[in-house]
Protein backbone atom coordinates (compact mmCIF):
# COMPACT_ATOMS: atom_id res chain seq x y z
CA UNK A 1 0.00 0.00 0.00
CA UNK A 2 1.12 3.47 -1.19
CA UNK A 3 0.61 6.66 1.19
CA UNK A 4 0.71 9.70 -1.08
CA UNK A 5 0.29 13.51 -0.22
CA UNK A 6 0.20 15.36 -3.12
CA UNK A 7 -2.16 16.26 -6.44
CA UNK A 8 0.92 15.56 -8.17
CA UNK A 9 1.38 11.87 -6.91
CA UNK A 10 -1.84 11.08 -6.87
CA UNK A 11 -2.29 12.21 -11.14
CA UNK A 12 0.56 10.07 -11.92
CA UNK A 13 -0.96 7.25 -10.49
CA UNK A 14 -4.19 7.45 -11.73
CA UNK A 15 -3.13 8.25 -14.98
CA UNK A 16 -1.00 5.07 -14.94
CA UNK A 17 -4.28 2.89 -13.73
CA UNK A 18 -6.37 4.43 -16.54
CA UNK A 19 -3.55 3.31 -19.15
CA UNK A 20 -3.76 0.29 -17.86
CA UNK A 21 -7.91 0.43 -18.19
CA UNK A 22 -8.16 -0.11 -14.34
CA UNK A 23 -11.10 0.55 -12.36
CA UNK A 24 -11.10 2.75 -9.71
CA UNK A 25 -12.87 2.93 -6.08
CA UNK A 26 -12.43 5.67 -4.00
CA UNK A 27 -13.61 5.95 -0.17
CA UNK A 28 -13.49 9.78 1.18
CA UNK A 29 -13.05 10.04 5.00
CA UNK A 30 -11.71 12.07 7.36
CA UNK A 31 -9.93 9.06 9.16
CA UNK A 32 -10.06 7.75 13.04
CA UNK A 33 -11.19 4.50 10.96
CA UNK A 34 -13.42 2.60 12.42
CA UNK A 35 -15.60 -1.02 11.32
CA UNK A 36 -17.83 0.98 9.42
CA UNK A 37 -15.02 2.79 7.21
CA UNK A 38 -13.44 -0.69 6.74
CA UNK A 39 -17.22 -1.93 5.07
CA UNK A 40 -16.92 0.85 2.51
CA UNK A 41 -13.50 0.02 1.95
CA UNK A 42 -14.01 -3.94 1.48
CA UNK A 43 -16.80 -3.31 -0.78
CA UNK A 44 -14.70 -1.04 -2.95
CA UNK A 45 -12.24 -3.81 -3.04
CA UNK A 46 -14.90 -5.95 -4.50
CA UNK A 47 -15.99 -3.79 -6.99
CA UNK A 48 -12.96 -2.06 -8.18
CA UNK A 49 -9.24 -3.04 -9.65
CA UNK A 50 -7.55 0.43 -7.51
CA UNK A 51 -9.02 1.28 -4.37
CA UNK A 52 -8.02 4.86 -3.16
CA UNK A 53 -8.87 5.97 0.53
CA UNK A 54 -8.64 9.74 1.10
CA UNK A 55 -7.35 11.18 4.78
CA UNK A 56 -8.20 14.46 4.85
CA UNK A 57 -9.78 16.40 8.07
CA UNK A 58 -11.08 19.44 5.64
CA UNK A 59 -11.27 22.65 7.48
CA UNK A 60 -13.94 23.89 5.20
CA UNK A 61 -16.69 21.94 6.28
CA UNK A 62 -15.86 22.83 10.36
CA UNK A 63 -17.63 25.58 11.80
CA UNK A 64 -15.50 28.15 13.97
CA UNK A 65 -16.33 26.99 17.16
CA UNK A 66 -16.09 23.46 16.02
CA UNK A 67 -13.69 20.59 16.92
CA UNK A 68 -11.53 21.01 13.74
CA UNK A 69 -8.77 21.07 16.29
CA UNK A 70 -9.05 18.18 18.49
CA UNK A 71 -10.95 16.05 15.61
CA UNK A 72 -8.82 12.37 16.37
CA UNK A 73 -6.10 11.94 14.42
CA UNK A 74 -3.90 8.22 13.87
CA UNK A 75 -2.48 7.95 10.74
CA UNK A 76 -0.29 4.72 11.71
CA UNK A 77 -3.57 3.53 12.83
CA UNK A 78 -5.27 3.97 9.81
CA UNK A 79 -2.70 2.55 7.43
CA UNK A 80 -2.59 -0.60 9.41
CA UNK A 81 -6.51 -0.96 9.02
CA UNK A 82 -6.47 0.16 5.77
CA UNK A 83 -4.20 -2.43 4.30
CA UNK A 84 -5.33 -5.38 6.04
CA UNK A 85 -8.57 -4.78 3.74
CA UNK A 86 -6.43 -4.71 0.78
CA UNK A 87 -6.67 -1.04 0.32
CA UNK A 88 -3.86 0.15 -2.80
CA UNK A 89 -3.34 4.15 -2.05
CA UNK A 90 -4.11 6.31 1.09
CA UNK A 91 -4.38 9.97 0.03
CA UNK A 92 -3.39 12.24 2.67
CA UNK A 93 -3.33 16.03 1.25
CA UNK A 94 -2.39 18.75 3.49
CA UNK A 95 -5.05 21.64 4.11
CA UNK A 96 -2.01 23.67 1.98
CA UNK A 97 -2.09 21.16 -1.07
CA UNK A 98 -5.78 20.89 -1.40
CA UNK A 99 -6.49 25.11 -1.06
CA UNK A 100 -3.91 26.93 -2.06
CA UNK A 101 -3.29 30.46 -1.56
CA UNK A 102 -5.58 32.04 -2.81
CA UNK A 103 -8.04 29.75 -3.24
CA UNK A 104 -11.87 30.87 -4.13
CA UNK A 105 -14.30 28.45 -5.93
CA UNK A 106 -16.92 26.57 -3.58
CA UNK A 107 -19.62 24.44 -4.58
CA UNK A 108 -23.32 24.92 -2.78
CA UNK A 109 -25.87 22.54 -3.35
CA UNK A 110 -28.55 24.76 -2.20
CA UNK A 111 -31.88 22.93 -2.10
CA UNK A 112 -30.19 19.65 -0.25
CA UNK A 113 -28.23 21.73 2.72
CA UNK A 114 -30.59 24.10 3.94
CA UNK A 115 -32.33 22.02 6.29
CA UNK A 116 -31.11 19.42 9.25
CA UNK A 117 -27.80 19.77 10.09
CA UNK A 118 -27.40 22.95 7.27
CA UNK A 119 -29.67 25.10 9.60
CA UNK A 120 -27.39 24.47 12.80
CA UNK A 121 -23.83 24.38 11.02
CA UNK A 122 -24.26 26.53 8.11
CA UNK A 123 -21.31 26.71 5.39
CA UNK A 124 -21.01 22.61 6.10
CA UNK A 125 -22.41 21.46 3.11
CA UNK A 126 -20.69 23.89 1.07
CA UNK A 127 -17.57 22.32 2.74
CA UNK A 128 -18.23 18.99 1.83
CA UNK A 129 -19.45 19.18 -1.58
CA UNK A 130 -16.12 21.41 -1.95
CA UNK A 131 -13.85 18.73 -1.13
CA UNK A 132 -15.39 15.66 -2.26
CA UNK A 133 -15.78 17.46 -6.10
CA UNK A 134 -11.87 17.83 -5.48
CA UNK A 135 -11.27 14.40 -4.49
CA UNK A 136 -13.40 13.07 -7.14
CA UNK A 137 -11.48 15.33 -9.63
CA UNK A 138 -7.63 14.02 -8.29
CA UNK A 139 -8.48 10.36 -8.14
CA UNK A 140 -10.67 9.86 -11.00
CA UNK A 141 -12.88 6.83 -9.82
CA UNK A 142 -15.59 4.91 -10.99
CA UNK A 143 -17.16 4.48 -7.99
CA UNK A 144 -17.26 6.79 -4.42
CA UNK A 145 -18.14 5.12 -1.41
CA UNK A 146 -20.86 6.83 1.98
CA UNK A 147 -22.06 5.35 4.52
CA UNK A 148 -25.95 6.59 4.94
CA UNK A 149 -25.32 7.51 8.75
CA UNK A 150 -24.88 10.96 7.02
CA UNK A 151 -27.98 10.62 5.37
CA UNK A 152 -28.20 14.31 4.23
CA UNK A 153 -24.16 14.23 3.26
CA UNK A 154 -25.48 11.19 1.05
CA UNK A 155 -27.93 12.97 -1.00
CA UNK A 156 -25.81 16.29 -1.22
CA UNK A 157 -22.86 14.33 -3.07
CA UNK A 158 -25.72 12.60 -4.76
CA UNK A 159 -27.52 15.47 -6.16
CA UNK A 160 -23.68 17.39 -7.10
CA UNK A 161 -22.64 14.60 -9.13
CA UNK A 162 -25.99 14.71 -10.90
CA UNK A 163 -25.86 18.09 -11.64
CA UNK A 164 -22.35 18.85 -12.26
CA UNK A 165 -22.45 15.42 -14.80
CA UNK A 166 -19.57 13.68 -12.63
CA UNK A 167 -18.66 10.39 -14.41
CA UNK A 168 -18.79 8.86 -10.90
CA UNK A 169 -21.80 5.89 -9.30
CA UNK A 170 -21.97 7.37 -5.83
CA UNK A 171 -22.37 4.22 -4.17
CA UNK A 172 -24.82 3.82 -0.41
CA UNK A 173 -23.56 2.34 2.34
CA UNK A 174 -25.50 1.14 5.30
CA UNK A 175 -24.60 1.81 8.40
CA UNK A 176 -22.35 0.35 11.02
CA UNK A 177 -23.43 0.20 14.52
CA UNK A 178 -21.46 -1.10 17.85
CA UNK A 179 -23.22 -3.99 19.64
CA UNK A 180 -25.14 -2.49 21.47
CA UNK A 181 -26.63 0.14 18.45
CA UNK A 182 -24.89 3.07 18.82
CA UNK A 183 -23.88 4.38 15.16
CA UNK A 184 -20.28 4.22 14.31
CA UNK A 185 -18.88 7.20 14.39
CA UNK A 186 -14.70 8.67 14.91
CA UNK A 187 -17.04 10.96 17.26
CA UNK A 188 -17.79 8.29 19.68
CA UNK A 189 -14.20 8.28 21.33
CA UNK A 190 -15.39 12.03 22.97
CA UNK A 191 -17.96 10.33 25.16
CA UNK A 192 -17.30 9.00 28.47
CA UNK A 193 -18.27 6.18 30.04
CA UNK A 194 -22.04 8.17 31.23
CA UNK A 195 -22.25 9.60 28.39
CA UNK A 196 -21.24 6.41 25.95
CA UNK A 197 -24.74 4.73 27.94
CA UNK A 198 -26.59 8.10 27.18
CA UNK A 199 -26.03 7.94 23.71
CA UNK A 200 -28.11 4.97 22.98
CA UNK A 201 -31.11 7.31 23.78
CA UNK A 202 -30.84 7.84 19.47
CA UNK A 203 -30.88 4.24 18.66
CA UNK A 204 -34.02 3.61 21.06
CA UNK A 205 -35.49 6.56 20.04
CA UNK A 206 -35.38 4.96 16.15
CA UNK A 207 -36.47 1.85 17.36
CA UNK A 208 -39.75 4.10 19.02
CA UNK A 209 -40.78 5.38 16.04
CA UNK A 210 -40.94 2.70 13.86
CA UNK A 211 -43.36 1.17 16.84
CA UNK A 212 -45.54 4.29 16.48
CA UNK A 213 -45.97 3.88 12.79
CA UNK A 214 -46.81 0.48 13.25
CA UNK A 215 -49.06 1.02 15.93
CA UNK A 216 -50.69 3.65 13.17
CA UNK A 217 -49.17 6.86 13.86
CA UNK A 218 -49.77 8.69 10.46
CA UNK A 219 -48.91 12.43 11.61
CA UNK A 220 -45.34 13.51 11.20
CA UNK A 221 -45.82 15.80 13.62
CA UNK A 222 -47.30 13.75 16.00
CA UNK A 223 -44.61 11.31 15.80
CA UNK A 224 -41.92 13.83 16.04
CA UNK A 225 -43.13 15.22 19.53
CA UNK A 226 -43.44 12.18 20.89
CA UNK A 227 -39.54 10.67 19.51
CA UNK A 228 -38.52 14.94 21.39
CA UNK A 229 -40.38 13.38 24.46
CA UNK A 230 -38.60 10.46 24.59
CA UNK A 231 -35.01 11.86 23.65
CA UNK A 232 -35.89 14.03 26.75
CA UNK A 233 -36.48 11.14 29.06
CA UNK A 234 -32.38 10.83 29.02
CA UNK A 235 -30.95 13.96 31.52
CA UNK A 236 -28.04 14.04 29.26
CA UNK A 237 -29.58 14.81 25.97
CA UNK A 238 -30.13 17.92 24.21
CA UNK A 239 -31.80 17.37 21.04
CA UNK A 240 -30.57 20.28 18.12
CA UNK A 241 -33.30 18.60 15.48
CA UNK A 242 -35.80 15.69 14.82
CA UNK A 243 -37.21 15.48 11.57
CA UNK A 244 -39.09 13.27 9.05
CA UNK A 245 -38.22 13.92 5.65
CA UNK A 246 -38.62 12.61 2.40
CA UNK A 247 -35.82 10.39 1.23
CA UNK A 248 -35.48 12.01 -1.62
CA UNK A 249 -35.80 15.58 -1.29
CA UNK A 250 -35.07 15.75 2.04
CA UNK A 251 -38.19 17.84 2.50
CA UNK A 252 -40.10 17.58 5.63
CA UNK A 253 -43.38 15.70 5.56
CA UNK A 254 -46.59 16.07 6.97
CA UNK A 255 -48.38 12.87 6.34
CA UNK A 256 -46.50 9.31 6.71
CA UNK A 257 -47.96 7.55 3.95
CA UNK A 258 -45.03 6.48 2.50
CA UNK A 259 -41.20 5.67 3.69
CA UNK A 260 -39.77 8.57 5.22
CA UNK A 261 -36.07 8.83 6.79
CA UNK A 262 -36.41 9.66 10.44
CA UNK A 263 -33.07 12.12 11.17
CA UNK A 264 -31.87 13.06 14.44
CA UNK A 265 -28.63 15.19 16.14
CA UNK A 266 -28.40 14.84 19.42
CA UNK A 267 -25.95 16.72 21.65
CA UNK A 268 -24.55 14.12 24.55
CA UNK A 269 -22.41 16.21 26.76
CA UNK A 270 -20.21 18.02 24.38
CA UNK A 271 -20.39 15.58 21.82
CA UNK A 272 -22.97 16.04 19.01
CA UNK A 273 -24.19 12.65 17.06
CA UNK A 274 -26.30 11.85 14.82
CA UNK A 275 -28.58 8.65 13.37
CA UNK A 276 -31.20 7.90 10.95
CA UNK A 277 -33.60 5.62 9.80
CA UNK A 278 -35.71 4.41 6.96
CA UNK A 279 -39.28 4.31 8.62
CA UNK A 280 -41.30 1.80 6.73
CA UNK A 281 -44.76 2.87 6.25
Amino acid sequence: MQILHTLDEMHKLVSAARRGGKSIGLVPTMGFFHAGHLSLMQQARKDNDLVVVSVFVNPTQFGPSEDFKTYPRDMDHDARLAESVGVDVIFNPSPEEMYPEGYSTYVEVERFSKGLCGASRPGHFRGVATVCLKLMNITGPDRAYFGMKDYQQLRVVQRMAADLNLCVQIVPMPIFREPDGLAMSSRNTYLNPAERRAALILKKALEYAQRLIDEGVTSADELRIRVVEFISTEPLAQIDYVEAVDPDTLDCIKTLDHNAVLALAVKIGNTRLIDNTILKV
